[in-house]
């Protein structure tokens, strides 16, 4: 596919998975982010290259990313949210997820999931709610999962 640009003021969102700074996320999701501190560098790569990601960018430097890992048919798990602190509080995780939800190759599907401890109130205005049928949803975690 194709990658897609599009542009907000002085920032860009660009789902080229080349244009990442995979150093920037892994760090931000082993020293920043409560759900990925074991994350290894090559599961982040992997995680990367079996996902549809979006890159959020002031000029060439990469302040932000989400990815989304999806069969672009029926389902679509949002991962990885995430703006540094200092571009926060400028509604840029807002028009990320707007961009998420507004791709072509996720429209259509039956289901989107993600996990979160503290943005509820961001993946609300996109729809997202507490399981409607939580007796039929089942896990396998990890024993350190968040």
């Amino acid at each position: 596919t194709d990658p897609m640009k599009t542009k907000h003021g002085n920032f860009e969102i660009d789902t080229d998975r080349k244009r990442l700074d995979v150093g920037l996320i892994q760090k931000f999701l082993v020293e920043d982010s409560y759900w990925a501190r074991e994350r290894t560098e090559e599961q982040t790569r992997t995680a990367i290259e079996n996902s549809i990601c979006f890159g959020l960018y002031i000029g060439d430097k990469q302040i932000g990313f989400a990815r989304v890992v999806s069969d672009k048919a029926t389902f679509a798990y949002v991962g990885d949210v995430f703006i540094v602190s200092e571009y926060r509080g400028q509604g840029l995780s807002k028009w990320l997820m707007q961009e998420i939800v507004d791709h072509p190759e996720l429209q259509g599907l039956r289901r989107w999931v993600l996990a979160t401890r503290d943005a509820h109130g961001l993946y609300e205005q996109f729809e997202f709610a507490p399981l409607r049928h939580p007796d039929r949803w089942m896990e396998k975690t990890a024993p350190n999962a968040y």
